[in-house]
């Protein structure tokens, strides 16, 4: 008898990668994915996109740093991590020894910065694409800032593509009037694939304290409250641009991840599912192969799209 496993093509193209499935670890939610190892077949994931990394180590924001809200959950971590090069030395060669396609997010405060980081980690092996984070809301400079204004996002991504010879992804806001327009601009600017979304702009007030239940005023949303209008925001993004788009936001089931497939993404990021059970991700790639065992679908990269309107 033929196993669900092997009846199934879950394998995606997204831009120049082939992945063997569209789940990919977010930016955040996974650390430099070492960390879940042990929980985690890495290699049974279609990719994993690293904590951010910038030139210069950050000790982030100060805690408390996340909060359960209603559906969802509130962070302001503030981007801490190792900075590029400790990663290079210390984390990736470690991570090589996956299958999986390994995706670095890198943020700066300046254009200059996300071309340092950039530089460093061409001169280094393992790295499937780069992932440009010009959305975060959780940082004082940088982030948000490029993420609000196409002439400014459209500045990094050109920056960074005349020094990257890998895949250019790019991580967009959810915190704009018209996503469509940033899309547009950073595609023209060079970029291969687009990220929709980040997290959104939000709070929550301890009312004892009467004082955030956060270390910051205010942090970003994610999780399930957050989907519809992210699939919205995807659908939107994928019939603005040529290029393919990662679908991110409170996708927790196979049945998620199928929508954003259905309204155009060619793969998903799984973020704030694995905080809640921290084999979400591999617990989602197997959702996918029953999933599409029991409507029929040989390979799941025909769904794609196929949204009725």
């Amino acid at each position: 008898m033929v196993s669900v496993a092997t009846s199934v093509d879950l394998s995606v193209n997204v831009g120049a990668l082939k992945l063997t499935n569209p789940i990919i670890a977010a930016s955040g939610t996974f650390g430099y994915g070492l960390e879940f190892s042990h929980l985690v077949d890495l290699n049974r994931l279609g990719g994993i996109v690293v904590k951010g990394l910038s030139i210069e180590a950050m000790d982030g924001a100060p805690a408390p740093r996340m909060c359960e809200t209603a559906s969802g959950m509130l962070n302001a971590v503030g981007l801490q991590n190792v900075g590029v090069r400790a990663f290079v030395a210390e984390k990736l060669p470690k991570l090589r020894g996956y299958q999986t396609a390994v995706v670095a997010n890198v943020f700066g405060k300046t254009v200059q910065e996300y071309v340092q980081v950039v530089e460093v980690l061409e001169g280094a092996e393992g790295l499937a694409a780069y992932e440009l984070n010009i959305s975060c809301p959780n940082v004082k400079q940088g982030g948000a800032h490029f993420g609000s204004d196409p002439r400014l996002a459209a500045e990094v991504v050109e920056a960074v593509r005349k020094v990257a010879r890998r895949p250019l992804w790019v991580k967009l806001s959810p915190n704009v009037t018209h996503i469509a327009e940033m899309a547009m601009a950073v595609e023209a600017a060079g970029a291969d694939v687009l990220t929709v979304a980040n997290t959104y702009f939000a709070m929550s007030v301890d009312l004892e304290t009467r004082k955030s239940r956060l270390g910051k005023l205010t942090g970003g949303l994610s999780g399930p409250a957050i989907k519809p209008i992210t699939l919205r925001l995807v659908y939107e993004t994928c019939r603005a641009v040529r290029i393919p788009v990662i679908g991110l936001g409170g996708i927790e089931t196979a049945g998620d991840a199928a929508e954003y497939m259905m309204v155009g993404a060619a793969a998903v990021q799984v973020g704030t599912a694995s905080f809640v059970d921290p084999r979400a991700t591999e617990r989602l790639v197997e959702g996918l192969e029953n999933w599409c065992f029991a409507n029929k679908i040989c390979k799941l990269n025909e769904l794609r799209g196929t949204l009725k309107e």
